[in-house]
């Protein structure tokens, strides 16, 4: 018996939910410590008071008469599955919570026992989520309206192109690239937002059910699982919004003075969050640290290039970038250990829309090495690669180090 006793007072003291028990006249008689450390109290400050204490004060009358109700006809429930309910620490903070009623009788009365979770966490994370559609849903709504005023451009290019037979054949044969790039569009796009959009669906319904404190590791993966599908939203989105801007001519290369080690170790440290697990990226630099270079169509480039390799490789590989500099040329390495290019592909591998035979369920558009080529051709620079299957890939980028025109 005194066995018992001990294992059920060690699973209070060291329950990972507050738990607060309180007699008929809702005066707290027991809490344990993890209740305390909730609440913010010490030992026995609780004992003897009102649970209405716990609550906070522009709710504590609609409490007495609640806790008068349950105390009708209780029994065991959940609460906050649809409400939202708060609690109130010493110091007057309040922050959401989840209790769970559960009513027991002993020789010296009625008393119900309180199992509350704090939920802040949980919370932030549902208001993540809403914010993140959001941000879909408006990405969606400029996305259709590109399309439109495409539409529309495409509409009134074609009643122009009639004046001349030779305008009217230019005008076909754009037209059926247009339409071709639209059809592409839309199966890529229908298939590569389904996939995403189906996971944020379903891991946002799952999280609701993870209400308990041990269950926070699902929670954590589902939330993982958002914010990823989000991130490939955002990637798809981008690479679309690129080719727009490319298309209309609206990027242009303006070199400005950068710290380019400075600036590159920044955006692979940045890059590192995308990393699989075990994977690494070793940095090499040699040269001026000076440069003169367009600093955001550079960016863009680095991320792609590495941020395939990332995508392309196994867990536990090696990704090294290598830059090197001189007063003239800025030149730059990136090799994966990944699964290669096939040798039939290396002469499509920078065209729209185009993916290797080999790429398989790995998320992407196929515009990224097209938007890429641009830039680098934007910057006056060139782009190669080499690579065997099974082996890895390595893209060499060399580009002018543009120095300020002296005035005349």
């Amino acid at each position: 018996m005194t066995r018992h006793i001990e294992m059920l007072d060690a699973l209070f003291k060291h329950a990972t939910e507050g738990i607060v028990v309180v007699n008929k006249e809702g005066v707290i008689v027991m809490l344990n410590p993890k209740a305390l450390e909730l609440f913010g109290y010490h030992d026995k400050e609780l004992v003897n008071q009102k649970i209405e204490t716990l609550i906070p004060r522009r709710l504590s009358r609609t409490h007495v008469q609640d806790r008068d109700a349950y105390f009708e006809g209780p029994k065991a429930r959940g609460m906050g599955g649809s409400l939202d309910l708060f609690a109130a620490r010493k110091d007057g903070s309040e922050f959401p919570v989840e209790v769970s009623l559960s009513p027991f009788t002993t020789s010296e009365g009625e008393f119900v026992v309180s199992f509350v979770i704090d939920i802040t966490e949980r919370k932030k994370n549902e208001n993540t989520i809403k914010e993140a559609n959001k941000e879909i849903q408006k990405l969606n709504a400029e996305l259709e309206e590109r399309v439109k005023k495409r539409t529309q451009e495409l509409a009134m290019a074609i009643e122009k192109i009639e004046q001349s037979q030779d305008e009217v054949m230019r005008a076909l044969k754009k037209e059926r690239e247009l339409n071709n790039m639209k059809s592409q569009f839309v199966t890529i796009a229908s298939h590569e937002f389904r996939t995403p959009l189906a996971t944020i669906l379903s891991s946002a319904s799952l999280i609701g059910r993870y209400a308990k404190t041990e269950e926070e590791e699902k929670r954590q993966k589902h939330v993982q699982r958002i914010k990823s599908a989000v991130t490939n939203l955002t990637e798809i989105l981008n690479d679309f919004l690129s080719i727009g801007k490319l298309e209309e001519g609206r990027v242009h290369s303006i070199p400005v003075h950068t710290e380019l080690k400075e600036f590159t170790q920044g955006l692979i440290e940045e890059i590192k969050s995308l990393c699989k697990e075990n994977q690494r990226i070793a940095f090499l630099y040699e040269g001026d640290c000076d440069t003169w270079i367009d600093k955001q169509l550079l960016r863009n480039v680095i991320f792609n290039l590495v941020s395939n390799a990332i995508k392309y490789s196994e867990s536990g590989t090696l990704i090294t970038v290598k830059i090197a500099s001189d007063p003239k040329n800025i030149n730059i390495q990136i090799k994966d250990q990944g699964i290669g290019i096939p040798e039939n592909d290396h002469s499509h591998i920078f065209e729209r829309f185009f993916r290797a035979h080999n790429a398989g369920t790995a998320q992407g558009t196929g515009l990224g090495l097209n938007i890429v080529q641009d830039y680098v051709n934007l910057m006056k620079g060139d782009i190669s690669f080499s690579s065997e299957v099974g082996k890895g890939t390595t893209f060499y980028v060399n580009l002018p180090n543009h120095l300020p025109e002296n005035p005349s």
